[in-house]
Parts: structure tokens; C-alpha cells; sequence
């Protein structure tokens, strides 16, 4: 008989060693404000090292978004690389963020052999070196804007961006936020189109401030997200080839506790997750990244961490660092970091709620004020919002669209994929006053305590206008707009260049029809009252405070007119739609051929990461389960034998064995069908290849995992191949 050799439940984790503290003696942490930043060559770093006229140039353009004055680049070249060798760096690169949603970097050596006398070298960092790179343009997906034979690249230095030193074990290296371009300028990056939307948003944002009476400031778009992730051991990931392959498991029946009791969500972190996220946090810090909040999320073995609000250039760069420093950490603690959207059947996935707001000098513009003129630049600029999200619901969809998050969208506290605004009874109150009588005079909702301020002014605003409501996609939560559609794995940057771009042009437009008013009422106050109740019944059907999840809500929504795009099929050709392409091409974040690029490795994307999936699931099933579903079939029918050779009656094994020898049939049939699906790609073009996917792997691969997960519970736990639930969920 076979040798039983699987595993038991825990023998991996027992013997695994948990690093000690890492805060020195006594297992005390250092003082976070002693270390946060001290691998960043930031503000105070330049300071003491640049010129004073150098230096206060290089914050003009930081911090007050001033063109670049050429001059500064060599003083600061050589002041970073003076700072970076003394802090063991032997190696700079370019570090950017292209398609892939991942980061990408090339090291280049400080070291320069000597020409006049090759035995020797010195280290060498120019101007050149820090202000433009040329990594390969074609190997990177670029949706068509380069091919094999047009390799040439750019990286730029991003001055916006503070510099940053990464440790190794043998050495350092220092990275260089850049943008990548190609040769004719097109934007192969995340960042470009950040940094066109942002200058695009803060041009409406200071044209509307002008209309209200403000003198403009520069204006800052800050955001931040919360990252959610899985844990899980790392012996049990190595002996899951679909958590390795592809970061979610393809096979699992549910275990017999799951989520159910709530008793996870904010309990008590355990001790070697808290180690690990101890350790996460301090090469944060010392990154510069400010990492506020830790805690146990909904799912067993789910956790967040999540980062203060920044401006969105920085918070986009940071929010990458966070996600490789999760993986990177967990190996040192014997974990592997999951950030796949949904990793987990039938328990929450994992998304990156996204926060969102801009900033007129300190003053968060979306938060109510203290005076009345503050509330009605409030409520016109979230009127404004509220236009672009109802007019761009689509891009919106869109910019979240992909094969993982498929799998999260609509269930277990995702928002659904109908793209909706939750306000508040209070907020969406008012502005029903405004529209229907032309100003709030009262107490909106009974209780509330708003106090109106006759009929030339708006109400009074509380900072906290309403409930939360976990299934909005996009909610005001009191100063700032959260889009809970981001999926786990994905960059911030494209979700905020839309976000950026669709309020830029909404708040262009309601500043043109309040200039034309203002033409025939001198009075501000009855002006946008005028413009918002206009613009109030347009933006109404899209204002949505209830329950996501409901079937009512989905034909509520059909009748409003709102898209339901429950696929990323469904939703990426809206990317390239002409109001869109026009859109983005009317406030220059991206041209028509930038966007279509996009689409095209949306599509590629989809269709690879399902391939690969349904491939994993062919042969993991077939290679692993039905050889193990057939040694236990086996193992009944040798005792069916034995009992009857032996005269004994046991009718519950002839059951088993019936029950089990149907569910092997029934998956040798799935494999074999998911298999011929996977040899049939569905055609040349990229969108019938995806289409296949949809439409034939996917549902080739749940039949399979029907059939798997039914085998699982009647399998001998030592007899099946691969970790379960159970395990990988609740031990730690």
C-alpha cells in the first residue's frame, strides 16, 4: 500500500522560525520619526546639500509645480550620488511604472573604468544619468505604439518624485522615479498620464476658485489607498501550483468555518503576522511611504494596511512600494503575500479602496466649509463630480476592468459593477432642495441638525453628511470621494488619471454655465444655485444610497439608464469609445492612439491570464487530483473485495464507491473538455481570443472545480495532493 506522506495540518508552520524583533535590544522599535525617510533623498537632504538658490528652485518645480530649470540638474546629480554612496548604494536606476502594473528598473554601476589606465575606475554620475534613460521599448507591452524593430525608450526623471534607496545583501541600489516614453513621445507608462490629468484637474479646480471669489493657490489632488492581502504559509503556497502560477486557487471547497462569525475583522493580529507587518512598516518608513493603519481584515487570513493621504504622483509611486515591499518581506517570514483579487471561493477578496480628493492651499475643497461661500464651492465642485461620474460611468467601469477582478466584483462586500454615487440621505437632500426649490432653507433630514441660511445661501454642511455604505462603488465618506472598485493587484494611476480627467472636464463646463450666469445675476449665491439645481436632475439617476447587491437596484438602475457591465468583456471597449478618446485628447492626458494602446493590452492581459489559468487547471487536475481520486477508489474497491471474499455485508462502502468512481468519470470528462477548449484559442484577433476565453475556458474551468471540490470532502485528507482551505486560511 501506499506510503501515507502527505503532511498533517501544521507540521509545515511548526517548523518554520520566526525572525526576532527587528527593533534591537530588548525588542524595542526605534523612534519612527528617527528613521522615516532616512533612505530618501527628500527635502531635508536637499537642503543640506544643494546650493541655496539651487535648492529653492528644485521646490518651485516639487512643490509649486514650476517648469524645471536645466541648471539645477548637475548640482543635483552630483549631490544624490554623493549621498547615496555614503548611504552603500554601488548601483542607480531608472525606476518606473510601465503596463505590466508592476514596477521596472535597469542597474547601471557609479563605477566607470579609468580610459587612461583600465586596471583602475571611478564612480561617475552626471546630469545625463539622472535626467534621461534608454531601457528597450519593445519588449514591455505597448499595445502596438512598438514593435521588435522599434526598440527606443525613455525614461525622464520625474524631479516631483523623491529619490529613493533600496537595501540589498550585498549592496545598495539608488532609484530614480521616472516617466517612460517612446521615441515619438507617447506615454508606455502609468505616470505621464497621471501627471497630464493632475495639471489638467488643477487648471479647471483654480479657473473655478477665480469664479467663487479665491484667489488661486496651486492646487494638490492627494489620494490614498488601502491595500488588502492575503497571507498564507509559504510551504503551503510551494504545494499549490495555481497559488504559484497564477495567485489564486483554482480548486477549493469551502471549510467548515469561514467568515461567518465575524470574528476575524479587527481581532487581535497574530504574533507573527505582527512581526511581519512590524517589519513591512519600518522599510516603509524608511522609504518615506507613511503607512498609517494595520489591521485584521474580513476574511480569515486577510489583512490591510493602508497609507495616509498624499499627493497622487507620490501616493501612486508609494503605493508600488508598498505592494513589492509586502511580497518582498513575507519570504523573510515564511509567508506568501497574496494580492490577487480574489485568492479565496466563498470569503471576501481583496480590493484597494481608493481615496480621493484636491486641496486649495490646506483646504480640502471637498470637505463642507466653514462659511457659506465654502459650502457652495463645496457642493458645486461635488455637483461637478457628480456629472462627470454619471456622463463617464463607462471609463470609470473600465479603468477597473481585468480577469482578476471579474472574480471579486459583486459579492462578499465588493461593490457591484454598476457604477453608482453614494452621498447620504443629508448631502443628496440637499442638493434635491436645491434643484426643486432653488436653495436648502431647512433641516433636510429630521435629526439632522442643519441649519438653513435663508434663500440667498446654502445650508450649513456637517463634515459627516450620512452613513457609510460598504456596497457603493463610489462613496462620499465626509472630505473626500472613495472608489471601492480598485482591485488588489492594480496600480492606483490609471483609476486616478480617470477620476482626474472626468471632474476636469465636468468642472470646466459648470464654470462655463456659471460665468454665462453671473452675466445676468450678480449675486454668487443665486448663481450656483441656479447652475446645481440645472445639473441636479441630470446627475440624479446615477446618486444611489441603498443596497448594491439587490435585485431591485439592478432593474432600478436599467430603468435609470445606468450601464451594467459585469465583465471586463464587458466593459474595456467603452475605453475607446468616442467620447472618451475625445475626452482624454480635449484635456491632453492621452492621445486616441495612447488610449486604443491600452485597450489593446487590456485585452491582451485578459486573454493570457485565463489561458494561463485554464492550462493550470487542466493539468493540476489531472496530474494531481484524478491520480489521487483513483488511488482512494482503489483503496475502496480492494476493501469492497476483501469483505465479500470474507462474507461480510458493507452496503456503505458499495455507496462510496458508486459515489466516488462518478465524481472520477465526472472530472476525467471536465479535464479532458477544459482541455480541448485550451487547444482551441478562438481565433487571430486578440478580442476573439479573449472572447474564447469568457465564454469557453471559464465555464470549462468551473465544471472542473465542481467535480474537484465535490472529490475533495470525500478524499482521505492524506491522500489529497494539495493544501486545503483549512489549512491555508486559519493557521498562522
Amino acid at each position: 500500500m501506499r506510503e501515507r506522506s502527505r503532511p498533517i495540518a501544521g507540521q509545515a508552520i511548526s517548523s518554520e522560525s520566526v525572525p526576532p524583533p527587528s527593533g534591537g535590544e530588548g525588542g524595542r522599535y526605534r523612534d519612527v520619526a528617527e528613521i522615516f525617510g532616512q533612505n530618501t533623498f527628500g527635502l531635508s537632504e536637499m537642503s543640506a546639500r544643494l546650493p541655496e538658490d539651487v535648492f529653492r528652485r528644485l521646490v518651485a518645480t516639487m512643490e509649486a509645480g514650476a517648469a524645471l530649470d536645466a541648471s539645477v540638474t548637475d548640482p543635483v546629480a552630483s549631490a544624490m550620488k554623493e549621498w547615496a554612496q555614503e548611504r552603500g548604494a554601488t548601483h542607480f536606476t531608472h525606476w518606473f511604472q510601465p503596463l505590466t502594473g508592476l514596477t521596472a528598473e535597469k542597474h547601471d554601476s557609479f563605477l566607470t573604468p579609468t580610459p587612461s589606465n583600465p586596471g583602475q575606475g571611478l564612480t561617475e554620475f552626471s546630469r545625463d544619468d539622472l535626467v534621461q534613460g534608454e531601457p528597450a521599448a519593445s519588449s514591455l507591452p505597448s499595445g502596438g505604439l512598438r514593435t521588435t524593430f522599434e526598440a527606443r525608450g525613455y525614461t525622464t526623471w520625474d524631479p516631483t518624485s523623491a529619490a529613493f534607496i533600496v537595501d540589498g545583501p550585498e549592496g545598495a541600489t539608488l532609484c530614480i522615479p521616472t516617466a517612460y516614453s517612446s521615441w515619438a513621445g507617447e506615454a508606455l507608462d502609468e505616470k505621464l498620464p497621471l501627471l497630464r490629468s493632475i495639471d489638467a484637474l488643477e487648471k479647471q479646480v483654480r479657473r473655478a476658485l477665480t469664479l467663487f471669489g479665491v484667489t488661486p493657490e496651486r492646487v494638490r489632488v492627494t489620494l490614498g489607498p488601502e491595500q488588502e492581502f492575503f497571507l498564507v504559509d509559504r510551504e503551503f503556497y510551494h504545494r499549490r501550483p495555481d497559488l504559484a502560477t497564477v495567485g489564486r486557487t483554482l480548486f477549493g471547497a469551502n471549510p467548515p468555518k469561514g467568515q461567518e462569525l465575524e470574528d476575524h475583522y479587527f481581532g487581535a493580529i497574530p504574533d507573527r503576522v505582527l512581526e511581519y507587518m512590524q517589519a513591512v512598516e519600518t522599510e516603509l518608513y524608511r522609504l518615506g511611504v507613511p503607512v498609517k493603519t494595520r489591521h485584521n481584515e474580513v476574511a480569515p487570513g486577510q489583512f490591510e494596511m493602508a497609507l495616509v493621504h498624499e499627493e497622487a504622483n507620490t501616493a501612486a509611486d508609494h503605493q508600488q512600494l508598498m505592494m513589492s515591499t509586502l511580497r518582498r518581506v513575507a519570504r523573510r517570514f515564511g509567508f506568501a503575500c497574496l494580492l490577487h483579487e480574489k485568492p479565496f471561493a466563498g470569503v471576501n477578496g481583496s480590493g484597494k479602496h481608493l481615496n480621493w480628493s484636491f486641496y486649495h492651499g490646506s483646504h480640502n475643497l471637498l470637505e463642507p466649509g466653514d462659511t457659506p461661500e465654502e459650502d457652495m464651492l463645496f457642493l458645486f465642485l461635488c455637483t461637478a463630480i457628480l456629472l462627470g461620474v454619471k456622463r463617464h460611468q463607462d471609463l470609470v467601469r473600465a479603468s477597473v476592468a481585468f480577469a482578476g477582478n471579474d472574480q471579486r466584483l459583486g459579492g462578499h462586500e465588493a461593490p457591484p459593477t454598476i457604477m453608482s454615487v453614494f452621498l447620504g440621505d443629508q448631502l443628496s437632500d440637499i442638493l434635491d432642495q436645491v434643484a426643486e426649490v432653488g436653495g436648502a432653507s431647512g433641516s433636510p433630514v429630521a435629526g439632522s441638525g442643519l441649519l438653513g441660511l435663508g434663500v440667498k445661501a446654502l445650508p450649513d454642511l456637517p463634515k459627516h453628511a450620512g452613513d457609510r455604505n460598504r456596497t457603493s462603488p463610489f462613496a462620499f465618506t465626509g472630505n473626500k470621494f472613495e472608489l471601492r472598485t480598485v482591485g488588489a493587484s492594480q496600480s492606483i494611476s490609471f483609476p486616478a488619471t480617470v477620476l482626474n480627467t472626468i471632474a476636469a472636464e465636468a468642472i470646466d463646463e459648470l464654470s462655463g454655465r456659471l460665468e454665462s450666469e453671473l452675466k445676468v445675476e450678480e449675486e454668487l449665491g443665486v448663481a450656483v444655485r441656479t447652475v446645481i439645481g440645472r445639473v441636479v436632475p441630470e446627475v440624479r439617476p446615477v446618486i444611489f444610497n441603498g443596497d448594491g447587491y439587490s435585485e431591485a437596484w439592478a432593474r432600478e438602475a436599467e430603468r435609470r439608464g445606468l450601464l451594467n457591465l459585469p465583465t471586463a468583456l464587458d466593459a474595456l471597449p467603452f475605453l475607446v469609445k468616442d467620447k472618451n478618446a475625445e475626452l482624454f485628447e480635449r484635456y491632453g492626458v492621452l492621445s486616441r492612439r495612447e488610449l486604443e494602446s491600452r485597450y489593446e493590452i487590456a485585452l491582451q492581459r485578459y486573454f493570457h491570464t485565463i489561458n494561463i489559468e485554464g492550462e493550470t487547471a487542466a493539468d493540476l487536475a489531472g496530474t494531481m487530483v484524478l491520480p489521487a481520486a483513483i488511488r482512494h477508489l482503489n483503496e475502496l474497491l480492494d476493501v469492497a473485495r476483501r469483505a465479500k471474499e470474507g462474507g461480510v455485508k458493507l452496503p456503505a462502502i458499495g455507496r462510496r464507491v458508486r459515489e466516488v468512481a462518478e465524481l472520477t468519470d465526472e472530472l476525467e470528462d471536465a479535464v479532458e473538455h477544459l482541455r480541448a477548449q485550451n487547444a482551441e484559442l478562438g481565433g487571430e484577433e486578440v478580442s476573439s481570443k479573449a472572447v474564447h476565453m469568457r465564454e469557453h475556458i471559464v465555464p470549462a474551468m468551473d465544471r472542473v472545480r465542481a467535480a474537484v471540490d465535490r472529490l475533495e470532502t470525500l478524499v482521505p485528507h492524506d491522500l489529497w495532493p494539495i493544501p486545503r482551505y483549512r489549512e491555508m486560511l486559519f493557521l498562522r
